[in-house]
């Protein structure tokens, strides 16, 4: 194989709200978590579920922007980047990790699948943004009018 593949899709929803943050050179950065659930029946026929968290970090202004105005607690989002672990040594001097969903600036993206206020669906992410991708693949919930969504987008 030539290549590889770092590629993550999540559908889940917000924890808590989402964190944001600037860079020292004054760059947005938005921080949240989001939970994953499987449910199965056991050998029993007892009902079953794992909850998975998962922390997304985006680095992309005008996804975190997005995130931001839109992204709250209780919302239900598709979340496209790639895994990356970070290392890092405490107070303590103890080397530390943790890996994290990243949307970066040139891949990635977040649909909010719950839709806004005012009924409308939105997403945003650099690649989505540059291709006005169609979201309707992903369900109904996703983009209920087929429709390209770069015209919903308010900003």
């Amino acid at each position: 194989m030539a290549g590889s593949v770092n590629k993550v899709v999540l559908v889940g929803n917000l924890g808590r709200e989402p964190e944001i943050r600037h860079t020292n050179n004054g760059k947005k950065i938005a921080n949240f978590s989001i939970a994953t659930s499987e449910v199965w029946k056991d050998a029993n026929g007892e009902r079953q579920e794992k909850t998975e968290w998962h922390r997304i970090v985006v680095f992309n202004p005008s996804t975190a922007d997005f995130v931001e105005k839109y992204v709250k607690k209780g919302s239900k989002v598709y979340v496209e980047g790639s895994l990356q672990t970070r290392k890092w040594t405490d107070n303590s001097g103890q080397d530390r990790y943790t890996t994290e969903v990243v949307v970066s600036n040139f891949k990635g993206e977040i649909v909010l699948l719950d839709g806004r206020s005012d009924g409308a669906d939105a997403s945003f992410g650099s690649a989505a943004a540059d291709a006005g991708w169609d979201t309707s693949a992903l369900g109904s919930d996703a983009n209920s009018a087929g429709t390209d969504f770069n015209d919903e987008i308010p900003f």
